[in-house]
């Protein structure tokens, strides 16, 4: 079996974090995010894979002909236009003569899941869709099963049938191009992959495949937390770095060469820091952080499930928690980033203008690369910084900031 991986995308929907880097090369858990794509599709057995690519392709193709082992071969088509799923999978064609699977290219999915698919696909033949079950399929397009089947598929129904949905995974047959090809455009003006799919549900040609372990879209900025979460879980620990005797490190925790752990810093796992960083004296990094290569957190800091991209520093008194920070982030003394709003309510963000609900009771901020923040500024919850802002002294910023803000 090979694979075909949708890595194509803008990743709109993820700015700022992708204002600068295509969204498959986005760190989380010590890994590109395609990586680990990589990573599951080898411990699933496969052993070659097609990946699409488009805006910014060449840094993706740049990045892995320098990586020594993926563990699987892979080769590239190049979307140039993005006319939807069905216009990228068509672009398959030339690569496959065969069944193959299909993976979009943000999605989180482990090893042991693609392996027990391709199990029911060589067990039941045909074309093949991962199902998986969530709190909120509205989001999504919602499955309804009878036996092994797919009976229905509804896209981001107001009062969905069931809490099962398309997980964005197929074994598909050649047969799947004849059906692209006779595909119209949507209202949007694309081709969409489940308009095909509709054709072979209605002649009860698709099944379903519930995937067997934990899954996750990754459509939205703050779903890279959670991403990271489930990337995390299973770390065994390694330290390469040094790690003063006064220091302490509990659970899975993983330090990279260069890095230094300071007296009083107190860390628990399962948590991951890169290469070159410094970390304390006396603060506190709490589970499910991952820290990239270059950062500092300082004296009296406290981080819990974030990610820091690389170079980004929190030095000197700051809180930081159910946040991102893009590359050379850094936060000026007593700088703190609200996560929680005081009436328990969940987080919302803005995008484009509009109020979009994240679902979390907990999330703090979203701060693009080289953003500058001075000394005690408050950053409310779910709070969007764009790129290369400056944000003044004591400063209380929320809602969406715009790239290359001044903020007084």
């Amino acid at each position: 079996m090979k694979a075909f991986i949708l890595a194509a995308g803008e990743g709109t929907r993820m700015r700022p974090l992708t204002a600068n880097i295509p969204k498959p090369l986005l760190p989380v858990a010590n890994k590109p995010f395609l990586i680990h794509t990589l990573d599951a599709l080898s411990a699933a057995g496969v052993k070659e894979a097609t990946i699409l690519v488009g805006w910014k392709g060449h840094r993706i193709r740049d990045f892995l002909a320098h990586q020594p082992d993926l563990g699987v071969a892979v080769d590239f088509e190049e979307q140039e236009k993005r006319l939807g799923t069905a216009h990228a999978i068509g672009l398959a064609r030339n690569h496959f003569d065969g069944s193959f699977l299909s993976i979009n290219g943000d999605v989180v999915v482990s090893g042991k899941s693609i392996a027990g698919l391709l199990e029911f696909h060589k067990r039941v033949g045909g074309t093949v869709m991962a199902i998986a079950e969530v709190g909120d399929p509205s989001r999504f397009g919602v499955v309804e099963m009878k036996d092994d089947k797919v009976v229905g598929l509804e896209e981001k129904p107001s009062k969905p049938k069931s809490n099962l949905i398309n997980a964005g995974i197929y074994v598909f047959s050649p047969d799947i191009f004849d059906l692209i090809a006779k595909t119209p455009a949507s209202v949007r003006g694309e081709y969409e992959i489940t308009d095909a799919l509709q054709m072979l549900i209605e002649k009860g040609a698709v099944f379903g495949h519930r995937l067997e372990e934990e899954w996750i879209d990754v459509g939205s900025s703050w779903d890279l937390l959670k991403a990271n979460e489930i990337l995390l879980k299973g770390l065994k620990t390694k330290v390469e770095g040094e790690v003063d005797e006064h220091a302490t490190l509990i659970g899975s925790v993983q330090l990279g060469p260069g890095t230094k752990i300071l007296r009083g810093a107190y860390i628990q796992g399962p948590v991951i820091i890169g290469k070159d960083c410094e970390i304390g004296p006396n603060c506190r990094i709490r589970p499910s952080t991952y820290i990239g290569d270059k950062c500092k957190i300082g004296n009296g800091s406290e981080v819990k499930n974030s990610i820091f991209m690389e170079g980004s520093r929190a030095p000197h008194i700051n809180y930081v928690g159910d946040s991102i920070l893009g590359e050379r982030v850094n936060l000026g003394a007593g700088t703190k980033i609200a996560n929680l709003r005081l009436d328990g309510r969940p987080v919302s963000v803005t995008l484009k203008g509009k109020t979009v609900d994240t679902g979390l009771r907990k999330l703090g901020a979203i701060i693009g690369d080289d953003v500058r923040i001075g000394i005690n500024a408050s950053i409310d919850a779910g709070t969007i910084v764009g790129e290369e802002t400056f944000i003044g002294m004591g400063a209380v910023v929320r809602g969406t900031i715009a790239p290359r803000s001044r903020i007084h």
